[in-house]
């Protein structure tokens, strides 16, 4: 039997949708593959003012998305053996769109089925997937995988190229630095989890695929983002609420929180995160093992509420 799947996902630069195009490349002809975007009824833009950008922080971390346009009835109506759904980290939570989707009755789609998550981002979506995983969880679908590619450039480069695409648009490399986003030679050798998708499909052992895509790569994971997620996350929601005290998404009454938040990030990331570093690699140190079994859950589709 042709598996009938179903691609669900956001992206706003398009390179989402180009990984999910290279995870599927190999197997187009052996199922039947429909995609549906989550549109937002208000575009968000692209590039960003930057304070556009850090406006969106409290309410997407606070889960109060974007709404979002319905998905065709076409679509809704048929029965999927699969769904795979693909989004990317904003501020450590699953981007507005995302997150609008899956508060909608759009996501009873995922009621009752297999699951594959496909994250794209920078560096950072740990928090995000539990976040996935709850909303999962609560719709009784079923994660049986997830494929993370991010961008394996040294965090600060990887900061920068992500600035100077965010703001002003430029993915191509310039000057010293190589060009944004997760790399393309990652994006093409994506087409490996395809097969092993289909495999265990048609083998009738989705419940072993994420040991399978794990031995290909699926989800690589350092024990200092553990620490990092952790403190990050911490600190979004408390200026989440700090800004949101001074009214919703646009609000000028707010805008001097927001770029208080935006200067305060950005010390962090290119001042205080070496010294985070350490202090994280003393932690891991001290506590290796705890960290170590960490490591080992957010590599797997178990799903335990209040993680991180």
């Amino acid at each position: 039997m042709r598996p009938r799947i179903l691609v669900v996902y956001y992206s706003q630069t398009g390179q989402l949708r180009q990984i999910l195009d290279s995870i599927l490349s190999d197997i187009n002809g052996k199922a039947d593959i429909d995609y549906a975007v989550i549109e937002p009824v208000t575009p968000f833009p692209f590039p960003w003012s930057a304070l556009q950008f850090f406006d969106a922080m409290p309410e997407t971390v606070e889960h109060l998305p974007c709404v979002v346009k319905p998905i065709p009835s076409e679509i809704l109506n048929k029965n999927y053996d699969l769904i795979i759904l693909g989004y990317q980290p904003w501020f450590l939570n699953p981007s507005q769109p995302a997150t609008g989707f899956l508060q909608s009755e759009l996501a009873k789609i995922l009621m009752g089925k297999p699951v594959v998550t496909v994250i794209g981002c920078r560096n950072m979506w740990l928090h995000a997937q539990e976040k996935v995983k709850g909303y999962l969880d609560g719709l009784g679908a079923r994660l049986v995988g997830n494929i993370v590619l991010t961008d394996t450039n040294p965090n600060l480069v990887s900061t920068l190229t992500v600035i100077r695409w965010s703001f002003k648009g430029q993915k191509k490399a310039s000057g010293l630095l190589p060009a944004a986003g997760v790399q393309d030679e990652d994006v093409a050798a994506a087409n490996r989890f395809g097969k092993t998708i289909y495999q265990h499909f048609v083998d009738d052992n989705l419940i072993d695929l994420q040991r399978g895509l794990l031995s290909q790569g699926a989800v690589v994971l350092k024990p200092g983002l553990v620490i990092l997620e952790q403190r990050g996350i911490k600190n979004f929601r408390i200026w989440s609420k700090y800004i949101r005290r001074k009214g919703g998404p646009g609000d000028p009454a707010r805008a001097s929180r927001v770029l208080a938040f935006k200067n305060l990030l950005i010390v962090a990331i290119f001042i205080l995160s070496p010294i985070s570093n350490l202090t994280a690699l003393i932690k891991l140190a001290i506590k290796r093992h705890a960290l170590l079994k960490d490591v080992e859950y957010f590599r797997q589709v178990d799903y335990e509420k209040g993680r991180i």
